[in-house]
């Protein structure tokens, strides 16, 4: 590449000063959210932690919710990495064990963040509203892919097709089977159904224990965590039919 074209694909001096004064605001936003919780995120106080006024903060962020929408973005991409970390260490073991890994790798960030994880999944914060597939959506979305690319790793599309989902009522059948089709990958509709009900299942535990009503267990939450995960794949899995079934 051409000198001049290398230069000018590098971000300007102003541009690199923009983003690390923005970097500096969301780490004041989260050390103050780690502090006194999401509920009491104010734009004045972080303006004032760094030495700003609100009026220089807003050149960076002209909102609240555009400060609290970077901020969920951010420990959902952070969440994200975690889970996928746990997945690349534990490339050699089965889909059904990637996947309690990296279920557990949520587990772990959650507890080691509760404040930012708070932030995700506690109360919502007062009028706030994250923008309609914005960059919060996004974020969701790619922590979600990567739990359904390892927990059917391996399975036939006429495998995944043929799952048993026989609880479902023929009404809801109908409506999942409606649904638009959510990527070239994306799993046969009724399984959606399915995979809803393990997240369900995996975020209800690591709530109980981020909200503190699972003390009772002593050191052990980690244990009953991990058998919860292991017993529900195991009931999805005991459900898709063997290849020479399937077809």
């Amino acid at each position: 590449m051409p000198v001049d074209e290398h230069m000018a694909a590098l971000p300007s001096l102003r541009q690199r000063r923009r983003a690390a004064a923005t970097q500096e605001i969301l780490d004041a936003a989260e050390r103050q959210i780690a502090e006194n919780g999401p509920a009491a995120l104010s734009l004045r106080a972080v303006a004032r932690s760094l030495g700003m006024t609100v009026q220089a903060l807003y050149h960076y962020f002209p909102s609240r919710d555009e400060l609290v929408t970077a901020l969920i973005a951010k420990a959902y991409e952070a969440l994200g990495d975690a889970v996928q970390a746990a997945v690349d260490a534990s490339r050699e073991d089965s889909a059904m064990e990637r996947v309690v890994t990296a279920a557990e790798g949520y587990r772990r960030w959650a507890v080691d963040h509760p404040e930012r994880f708070q932030l995700l999944y506690g109360t919502p914060l007062r009028y706030y509203e994250a923008p309609v597939e914005g960059a919060t959506t996004q974020a969701v979305r790619r922590m979600g892919a990567i739990f359904e690319r390892e927990m059917f790793d391996g399975f036939t599309p006429a495998q995944l097709a043929a799952v048993d989902a026989s609880e479902l009522s023929p009404a809801f059948v109908a409506y999942l089977d409606a649904l638009p089709p959510t990527g070239q990958d994306a799993l046969p509709p009724i399984l959606t159904a399915l995979v809803m009900s393990a997240w369900g299942h995996m975020h209800g535990l690591v709530v109980l224990e981020v909200f503190g009503h699972t003390t009772f267990l002593g050191e052990h939450p980690a244990e009953i965590f991990r058998m919860g995960m292991r017993n529900t794949l195991k009931d999805i899995f005991n459900r898709i039919p063997p290849v020479e079934q399937a077809g």
